[in-house]
């Protein structure tokens, strides 16, 4: 009896990162437009630092513009402001940070890691309970990895692993590469605030690109079954 063919898993979806945030109005006013348009499944927020209190009104602020959208609000670093602040979780740098971290946001709130250089380091995230691992994002360099690298390292945890892995996309031509190595998200920041056309074009853009690359492994798998 020939066994049935795996059915591809379902097409990423985007994770937006704010700019710096230091003056959030002009998000507030454009989000929740923004996010009409796009399915993204949560907005990454980052802050511009500063007292805590001041933090929390920020992300306080930029709350209605996200979450009514079915978008999850998570704070870049910061764990400790989540639950202050009514965020859905946090993303933390490397494994230290998530270790101290992790006592704060689980079992209420997401937990997402990224500066994992090493598989020992993301597979040891994995082993503490992360919500997702994030691959391809700059160091503090500024430096990332190559494309081939980054699509190479989200197809081994998509084959092997559990939890969700996310793609750092700086392009299109990146959210095509990861969505076609098997990335569950991709995160889109800068070049989609920086598009002339502006962040919906932008996005909409991203998210075909993504659609691409994921019908594109899809294909490649059918083909590889029959």
């Amino acid at each position: 009896m020939a066994s049935k063919p795996v059915p591809p898993p379902p097409a990423p979806r985007l994770y937006l990162a704010t700019p710096v945030v230091e003056d959030p109005s002009a998000l507030v006013a454009s989000l929740p437009a923004l996010l009409a348009k796009v399915d993204v499944a949560a907005v990454l927020v980052r802050l511009k630092p500063t007292d805590q209190r001041t933090m929390i009104s920020r992300i306080k602020a930029l709350a209605p513009a996200i979450q009514p959208s079915g978008a999850a609000l998570l704070i870049d670093g910061h764990a400790e402001l989540v639950a202050r602040a009514g965020a859905d979780g946090a993303h933390v740098d490397g494994v230290e940070a998530m270790e101290d971290a992790m006592s704060s946001l689980k079992p209420d709130w997401i937990a997402g890691v990224g500066g994992l250089a090493t598989r020992h380091d993301s597979m040891a995230a994995g082993e503490a309970g992360v919500d997702y691992v994030l691959f391809g994002e700059p160091d503090a360099d500024g430096q990332r990895p190559s494309v081939e690298a980054i699509a190479e390292r989200l197809q081994w945890w998509a084959e092997l692993f559990e939890p969700p892995c996310v793609g750092f996309a700086a392009s299109l031509e990146e959210a095509h590469e990861f969505a076609a190595a098997g990335a569950d998200f991709v995160l889109v920041g800068d070049f989609i605030w920086a598009d002339p056309r502006g962040p919906a074009a932008a996005l909409m853009d991203a998210e075909q690109a993504i659609r691409q690359g994921h019908a594109a492994m899809s294909g490649k798998a059918k083909a590889e079954q029959e």
